[in-house]
């Protein structure tokens, strides 16, 4: 009973302080850690503890798939290489400084348990993604702040494994490379696997049915990764990738309003509910601190220090890759992609039938075209969206600590000397981390006078509008398509026809009946056969292309109900 209530108290403090964060302007999760933070004094609750295990296998799974799942794709390949550095080289080099600082400081905790707690401290937190996103920053820094977060997760809790381990079986360099690749290696794969069976599983089943197996996909892809001595987040968050960009071709639009809206919920409980538990263990840990070391004032100078060090460490690799984003090589690589185009243009108009495979000829030769199309849109997107040094400032004090570096603290060995010690200062790490930058972050922007985002909101605007005439280009084509028949034989009448151009113009929203509906899901399946097109051509940005695709999915599920109710 207790159990219970206390499950119905915190699905109302959450979805209260999500309520209240919109109106106050502040981030959910910090409004939580505050919420939890002053409940631990509550003399009714006392300590309160939570098993580690339970949020990294039972909670981190789903929520890092959940956010996989809507990754914007298109975004996410153009700055795979950012966010590749900042989810795996900085969280290495960062635990190694770490683990150097706490061996000078605390001798007795030995470099291998020093770097565990420096795997520990150094992910991000997902949670500076939805503060970022309210603030109007530049989409691609969004983007790539939520990528990191998605990866780095994985690769700390690697490290920490692979350092642990050294603790056990004695440290060897080149086994604790070889486990670190191969926990990566072994998740992306499993992930993968995971993914598309996931699509093809699914993709035949009924919504309730499929929404119901949707739930167990991420622990599918956690446990045997585990059983592997993989990472099992990463094979969450692979899964989640790999479904999240098949989901378009392979799901109805039902099964994808359901899982949308499904797992927003499930990403809401599942991040404020571990929140929330960060602000309520205070008080246990406090006392098992002041029990042991006599007070919690080392391990506030510890965090404050590992927290400072952590910052620089950041700021020089952020410095690094905003000056490594010039603007010259991005001009020679346009002349050489210009070059490349004059060359296939000139090609002959016989080319490949000497060959005596012309068709394979004219599938390498679109292939090539459209892989240029995409380089020269990449450039366009490099070139609109550049990296200054204020959004690297932000990109810099957006890295906040939270989930992962409190669940994972708490997984270190009970025999690791001052222990408590260095599960506190990762708490403090974390919830410093939450509380200074999270709150001083608004007015950071502001001290910058980053530019708004009015010109982002008007770029939008236009690619919107640029795709949906795309769009009613595909749709108007084929309705005038001469061969276009009803499925089941016969032709459409005139009247149908006109009122589904009409819509196409003007955007009426008359009805003529069943041949009408039938004619409009018709157009629907042509714009979503476009839009997948477009989406491999990146010629427009994730959330402009989710957009139109919701709308659409929207559309045919209103007209399937109708159709259904007749």
């Amino acid at each position: 009973m207790e159990l219970l209530t206390g499950l119905i108290l915190g699905v109302v403090v959450i979805a209260f302080s999500t309520s209240l964060s919109q109106k106050l302007g502040v981030a959910g999760p910090l409004i939580l850690v505050a919420v939890g933070l002053a409940a631990s004094w509550l003399p009714v609750l006392g300590p309160f503890e939570v098993d580690p295990e339970l949020i990294l296998v039972g909670v981190l799974p789903p929520l890092l798939y959940a956010a996989a799942v809507r990754l914007p794709a298109v975004e996410f390949r153009r700055d795979l290489p950012s966010i590749s550095g900042l989810a795996v080289a900085l969280v290495v080099v960062s635990a190694l400084a770490i683990g150097g600082f706490l061996t000078l400081v605390l001798p007795q905790v030995g470099f291998p348990l020093a770097v565990a707690l420096g795997a520990v401290l150094s992910p991000s937190d997902a949670v500076a993604t939805s503060i970022v996103k309210r603030l109007g920053i530049s989409p691609r820094v969004v983007t790539i702040l939520e990528g990191e977060s998605l990866i780095n997760d994985a690769t700390a809790l690697v490290l920490l494994r692979s350092a642990i381990a050294a603790v056990a079986g004695g440290f060897a360099f080149a086994d604790t490379v070889g486990t670190f690749v191969w926990g990566i290696v072994a998740a992306v794969a499993v992930g993968v696997v995971v993914g598309l069976l996931n699509l093809r599983i699914r993709a035949r089943m009924n919504t309730v049915a499929a929404t119901a197996l949707g739930f167990v996909v991420p622990f599918v892809a956690y446990l045997p990764t585990e059983h592997l001595g993989g990472s099992g987040l990463v094979a969450a968050v692979a899964a989640g990738i790999t479904t999240g960009q098949g989901a378009a071709r392979r799901f109805t639009a039902e099964q994808r309003v359901s899982d949308e809206i499904n797992w927003r919920t499930v990403e809401l409980m599942l991040e404020g509910g571990v929140f929330l538990i960060m602000g309520l263990e205070l008080r246990g840990i406090l006392d098992d601190n002041t029990e042991q070391q006599n007070g919690p004032g080392t391990a506030v100078l510890l965090a404050l220090a590992s927290l400072a060090i952590l910052l620089v460490i950041r700021a020089a690799y952020v410095a690094a890759l905003i000056f490594a984003q010039g603007r010259r090589a991005r001009t020679r690589q346009r002349e050489r992609l210009e070059l490349i185009s004059d060359r296939l243009d000139n090609l002959p108009a016989g080319f490949g039938e000497r060959t005596g495979h012309p068709g394979a000829a004219r599938r390498r030769l679109h292939s090539m075209r459209s892989r240029l199309t995409r380089a020269f849109h990449d450039l366009d997107y490099y070139e609109a969206s550049p990296l200054g040094w204020k959004h690297g400032t932000i990109i810099v004090w957006a890295g906040m600590r939270g989930v992962v570096t409190l669940a994972a603290a708490q997984t270190l060995p009970r025999d690791t000397p001052d222990r408590e010690l260095l599960i506190l200062t990762a708490f403090l790490v974390a919830v410093i981390s939450l509380l200074l930058q999270g709150l001083t972050l608004p007015g950071l922007v502001r001290l910058l006078r980053i530019p708004s985002a009015g010109d982002d909101t008007t770029l939008l605007r236009e690619e919107r509008e640029a795709l949906d005439e795309a769009l009613r280009s595909a749709a108007a084509e084929r309705l005038a398509d001469p061969t276009l028949a009803l499925e089941h034989g016969g032709t459409w009448d005139d009247r149908t026809l006109t009122i589904a151009r009409r819509r196409l113009e003007q955007g009426a929203d008359e009805d003529a009946g069943a041949q009408a509906r039938e004619l409009q899901l018709l157009v629907i399946t042509t714009m979503r056969a476009r839009l997948l097109e477009l989406a491999s051509e990146g010629a427009f940005s994730s959330e402009v292309l989710r957009e139109s695709q919701r709308r659409l999915d929207a559309q045919q599920v209103s007209l399937e109900m109708r159709r259904n109710d007749l």
